[in-house]
C-alpha cells in the first residue's frame, strides 16, 4: 500500500493505544508511535495481508496478531472492521481521481483522455495488488455490503467521466450520435479494465492489466 492513506485519526487516539496484552517484553520499551501512524499501519498491513494469492477472509484476530497488538487496540482506531475497508476505498477514491482530473485538465483529446484514464486505473491496481481486491469485490464478499456498494459507485463515476470524454471525442470525429457512442464505449471500457483488474487477481498477481493494453484502448477509442 502507497505510504499515506488519506484517513486522518481521531484526535487524541494514540494516547490510548494499548499493545499485545500480557507481560512486558525484556529490553527497550517498544517506541510508541506518533498521532495517526497507528491508523496508517492499520491500513497498510490490511493492504499488505490482502496481497497473499488466496488468501481467505482477513480477521480482526489476524490483523492485530500481524501488527503485535490487541483487538482492542484496532477499535480505538476503527469502530470495525468495515470502516477499515472504508479506509482503503477513500484511499483509492482520493488516489485515482486526482489523477483522473490532472488527466482531464492537461489533456485536450477526449480520445486520448479516455485511454489514459483506462490505463491510471490499470496501473494503480498493477501497483496496489491488495487494493486490486478491493477494486474488483474480491475482498468485500464477506464484509458489509454498503463497501461493495461504494466500489461500484467508485466505477460508476470512471464510467461518467468516460462518458463525457468520449462524447468530445465523438463530437470532434462528426458523430451524428455522440451521446450514444459515448454510452456504449464507456461502458466496454469499464467492463475492459474491470476484467483486467480481475484477471489479475486471480492469476495470484502475476497477469499484469495493463499489458499489452494499447492496442485494444486504441480500437476502443479511435
Amino acid at each position: 500500500m502507497p505510504e499515506q492513506p488519506s484517513d486522518s485519526p481521531p484526535a487524541g487516539s494514540e494516547d490510548a493505544e494499548v499493545e499485545a496484552t500480557g507481560a512486558p517484553a525484556a529490553g527497550p520499551a517498544r517506541k510508541r508511535p506518533r498521532p495517526g501512524e497507528r491508523r496508517v499501519q492499520i491500513l497498510q498491513t490490511l493492504a499488505r495481508m490482502l496481497e497473499q494469492p488466496g488468501a481467505e477472509r482477513i480477521t480482526t484476530a489476524a490483523l492485530a496478531a500481524r501488527l503485535e497488538v490487541s483487538e482492542a487496540a484496532l477499535y480505538r482506531h476503527f469502530a470495525s472492521k468495515a470502516q477499515m475497508f472504508e479506509g482503503l476505498i477513500e484511499f483509492i477514491e482520493s488516489s485515482v481521481f486526482t489523477l483522473i482530473n490532472q488527466i482531464v485538465e492537461r489533456e485536450p483529446s477526449g480520445s486520448a483522455q479516455a485511454q489514459k484514464i483506462a490505463i491510471v486505473l490499470l496501473q494503480f491496481g498493477e501497483k496496489n495488488p491488495g487494493m486490486t481486491r478491493v477494486m474488483v469485490g474480491d475482498a468485500l464478499v464477506f464484509e458489509h455490503e454498503r463497501l461493495s456498494a461504494r466500489m461500484n459507485q467508485f466505477f460508476d463515476r470512471v464510467e461518467s467521466q468516460l462518458r463525457g470524454s468520449l462524447r468530445t471525442a465523438a463530437e470532434t470525429a462528426g458523430s451524428a450520435t455522440p451521446t450514444v457512442d459515448a454510452n456504449a464505449l464507456a461502458s466496454a471500457l469499464v467492463a475492459l479494465v474491470v476484467g483486467r483488474l480481475q484477471r489479475y487477481a486471480r492469476s495470484g498477481f502475476k497477469k499484469n492489466p495493463s499489458e499489452q493494453i494499447e492496442p485494444a484502448l486504441h480500437r476502443l477509442t479511435t
